[in-house]
């Protein structure tokens, strides 16, 4: 297809609590958002490093401003006929995964609204409901956070995340597998420790956790398979986990039994279907992650999420949830009890509302 223009938004969109993790207290998600046209179709991409490089080297700013200054114009005018011709075209550049991912996502939405169907149809998926699961940040009592289990338990999520952090304590983590012993429990740390919190991790590997996400540093490949040598728990890489070269990497050295896979934090769409193509051949779980993005990017994501081998809920998260006013149109609900299905309309099927948009954009290009 034709690449006629390509337009970027930076947009920071309030939160309707403070999301705390190991490495920040965010009030605000920062995001790219990338509109790219074809003839009178337009499709719409995403991708959200945050405002400050703290969840990986980039930052939101700094996307948006290697989008519009070198990305768009070496697009605009090209025919790209698939992800992987678009991503060749990116290939020159290192690094700079989610800026990538924004453009590399909006390309996906266009392809599948030129062939007006929907992007899980067009890559494979075998059914457009899928499970996800319940994520909770770092709480402030032992009351809250039990609390916030409870309500995954009644609203029907079949596993539940606890962010994690040094100053969180085994005490935590043992409380809520006390109170909910049947619920598939595991704790994502955000690169939050080194090995020597190794005898933590030990006292850890007690409470039947279904995984440990991201232990350690995040270019720490060696000390990731150290430590999961010394635990029964798999451990699962996010951050780390950047491209294809890394996923094989970490699983041929020991440093994870699962892979969380984000599209925006590998590159985009394209790079995320190699990776779980890998993991699904190799006989490795994956799951599909999240990064807090406006339901443009979930709608990425959970079309990514219908694909066959999939083996956990994914991080996607229903209207309401983050956000007092979703950035795009429709919200994406709940179509059972821990479950979403991708919509039938062409395309992941979320759009910026324009009234929205220019309400919470910081920049345009």
């Amino acid at each position: 297809m034709l690449i006629d223009e390509v337009s970027v938004y930076h947009v920071s969109l309030p939160l309707k609590a403070p999301w705390k993790t190991s490495f920040s207290v965010e009030t605000a998600i920062d995001t790219v958002l990338v509109r790219v046209r074809s003839g009178d179709v337009e499709g719409w991409g995403e991708a959200a490093p945050y405002a400050v490089p703290q969840f990986c080297p980039e930052w939101a700013a700094g996307a948006f401003i290697l989008i519009r200054d070198v990305f768009a114009p070496l697009v605009t005018g090209r025919e790209i006929g698939s992800g992987a011709e678009l991503q060749q075209l990116l290939s020159p550049f290192k690094g700079n995964w989610f800026a990538k991912a924004a453009l590399d996502t909006a390309w996906w939405d266009l392809a599948a609204r030129i062939e007006d169907r929907p992007l899980w149809e067009l890559i494979g998926g075998v059914a457009p409901e899928v499970a996800v699961g319940a994520d909770i940040p770092v709480q402030d009592s032992i009351d809250a956070l039990h609390d916030g289990v409870r309500a995954a338990v009644d609203g029907g999520f079949c596993r539940t995340k606890l962010k994690f952090r040094p100053d969180s304590g085994f005490e935590m983590v043992a409380s809520v597998r006390e109170a909910f012993p049947d619920m598939p429990l595991h704790i994502d740390c955000n690169g939050g420790f080194t090995l020597g919190d190794i005898d933590l991790f030990r006292r850890l590997d007690s409470l039947g956790l279904v995984m440990i996400e991201q232990p350690l540093g995040w270019q720490d490949l060696i000390d990731h398979a150290r430590l999961q040598a010394e635990l029964d728990t798999p451990l699962c890489l996010d951050e780390t986990i950047t491209s294809l070269d890394f996923a094989r990497q970490a699983v041929e050295t020991g440093a994870t039994r699962w892979v969380n896979i984000k599209h925006g934090r590998v590159g985009g769409l394209t790079n995320a279907i190699e990776i779980h193509r890998y993991c699904v051949d190799a006989g490795v779980p994956c799951w599909v992650g999240g990064m807090l993005e406006s339901n443009v990017g979930q709608g990425v994501s959970l079309a990514f999420a219908t694909l066959p081998g999939m083996a956990y809920a994914a991080d996607i998260f229903p209207a309401g949830r983050l956000y007092a006013q979703e950035l795009a149109d429709p919200d994406i609900t709940l179509s059972a009890p821990g479950r979403i299905t991708a919509p039938s309309r062409p395309g992941h099927g979320f759009a910026p509302n324009p009234e929205r948009l220019s309400a919470r954009t910081v920049s345009a290009g």
